[in-house]
């Protein structure tokens, strides 16, 4: 048997006994044959088996840049310059001079430098999915919403306007925004030169940028960035708390 063919087996048997989806399975199977490898001192064969068709590695992406992408800017795939980080060392060296690596000493563009690291650390089991370099987590959510960007801030500063828009919203995050926009140390929301806003908040430990940006028909899109979150636990809960948050945004907008 072919290692693609036991790897491919080894995933599905794991699947079938934890109930994981497929790509999980996989993340956990590579994660677990990256720790022995490096115990071991040798080198851990990279997608050797494709991933299930509804992964987003399967639409051939592993993290900020995808293969065809890779290969037009570049000249080379990710299994390349996969393989031009192992004999790099970089799973021990690190997310930074891995990047430095390949910008310096092979000349990939520097977005493509850090996009084909964040590929191999995830492939590698090294960083989850919505995992910084740093360790901490993050998650990002965004809306499309009625209204012009003026609109979206006065709705966002407004405490009146808050007060209604986030009476369902997780607690925490209605408290980090009052301290951002209402505080001793408040943030003045405005809209830029080109068109767009940013405010950036704490909440709690974790740190939030807000984006907005205007969008054809007199709308625009609203992300809210939550990153250094602690632990992978609060990834679906602040999804949850932002998602809540802005579709009710975006019906008070509506009304």
């Amino acid at each position: 048997m072919t290692q693609a063919r036991k790897l491919k087996k080894d995933i599905r048997a794991r699947a079938k006994k934890t109930g994981e989806s497929y790509a999980a399975a996989r993340r956990q199977i590579l994660a677990l044959r990256s720790k022995r490898s490096r115990q071991s001192g040798a080198p851990t064969p990279i997608r050797s088996v494709p991933p299930s068709p509804g992964s987003s590695a399967g639409r051939g992406a592993l993290g900020g840049v995808s293969d065809l992408n890779c290969r037009e800017r570049t000249g080379h795939g990710l299994d390349h310059w996969f393989a031009v980080l192992d004999a790099f060392g970089a799973a021990q060296k690190g997310h930074t001079d891995a990047a430095r690596h390949l910008r310096q000493d092979h000349g990939v563009p520097a977005w493509h430098s850090q996009g084909i690291t964040v590929a191999y650390e995830r492939a590698k089991g090294l960083r989850d999915i919505n995992q910084s370099s740093s360790g901490r987590f993050q998650v990002s959510v965004s809306r499309v919403v009625p209204a012009g960007v003026p609109q979206v801030i006065r709705a966002l500063a407004s405490a009146e306007g808050r007060r209604r828009w986030l009476a369902e919203a997780d607690p925490g995050l209605t408290r980090a925004l009052r301290a951002a926009l209402q505080g001793p140390k408040r943030r003045e929301l405005a809209v830029r030169p080109k068109g767009d806003a940013r405010l950036r908040l704490r909440w709690g430990a974790s740190s939030v940028e807000i984006r907005i940006d205007p969008r054809p028909g007199g709308k625009s899109s609203i992300v809210a960035d939550n990153s250094n979150l602690p632990e992978p636990r609060l990834i679906e809960v602040r999804r949850e708390a932002w998602k809540t948050a802005l579709d009710a945004l975006r019906r008070h907008l509506a009304g």
